[in-house]
C-alpha cells in the first residue's frame, strides 16, 4: 500500500513562489503538451508583471497547492481594473487531478471575485485541455474567441473565455 503525503493549500505568496509557479508550468506543459521555452517565458513574464503590479496583495488572490513543501498546483486571480478579473496559472501536477480539488479552488476563486465586486472574469487556455474546459463551462464560462498559435510548440487552438458574474 502506497501512502501519499497530504496536500495543503496556501492562499498567500512567499519569496520564491513566482519562480515555483513558472517551474510547475514548465514541468507540466513541456512534458504533457510539448510547450517550449517561449511558452515558459510567457508564463514568467505574466507572473512577474502581476507581481510588479502588486498581485496578490493589491488585488486578486492566489491558491498554491503543496505536498511535502513542493508546489504541485497553482491558481491565480488578478484584478485587471474596471470590474474585470483574470483567471491565471491554473495547473495541477498529474497526481492531483480528478479529485475535485480544481473544481473546489475554482469555486473559491469565483466567490472571491464576486466578494470584491468583479463583474466579469476572463481566461485563456487551449482546446486540448478538455478537463479544464469542462470545469470552466460548468462554472458558466463561455468561449468568446479562438485562434491558432504555433509559437509555443506544436500548433494549438488558443481560446479566450469570459464569464459575466452577475448573470442569472
Amino acid at each position: 500500500m502506497t501512502v501519499t503525503a497530504p496536500v495543503s493549500i496556501r492562499r498567500s505568496l512567499r519569496d520564491g513562489d513566482p519562480d515555483a509557479i513558472v517551474a510547475l508550468h514548465d514541468r507540466v506543459y513541456r512534458a504533457e503538451w510539448e510547450r517550449n521555452e517561449e511558452f515558459v517565458a510567457a508564463v514568467e513574464r505574466n507572473v512577474l508583471a502581476a507581481r510588479a503590479a502588486g498581485w496578490p496583495e493589491r488585488g486578486g488572490a492566489v491558491w498554491l497547492v503543496e505536498r511535502e513543501r513542493e508546489l504541485h498546483g497553482s491558481l491565480g486571480l488578478t484584478d485587471e481594473g474596471g470590474g474585470v478579473g483574470h483567471v491565471r496559472w491554473f495547473v495541477f501536477a498529474p497526481e492531483l487531478r480528478g479529485q475535485g480539488l480544481g473544481r473546489s479552488l475554482l469555486e473559491e476563486l469565483l466567490a472571491q471575485a464576486r466578494d470584491v465586486g468583479m463583474r466579469r472574469l476572463e481566461l485563456e487556455t487551449f482546446s486540448a485541455l478538455t478537463a479544464a474546459a469542462r470545469l470552466y463551462r460548468a462554472a458558466g464560462f463561455e468561449v468568446t474567441s479562438v485562434r491558432e498559435r504555433d509559437d509555443w510548440g506544436p500548433t494549438i487552438e488558443y481560446q479566450h473565455y469570459c464569464l459575466d458574474l452577475h448573470r442569472g
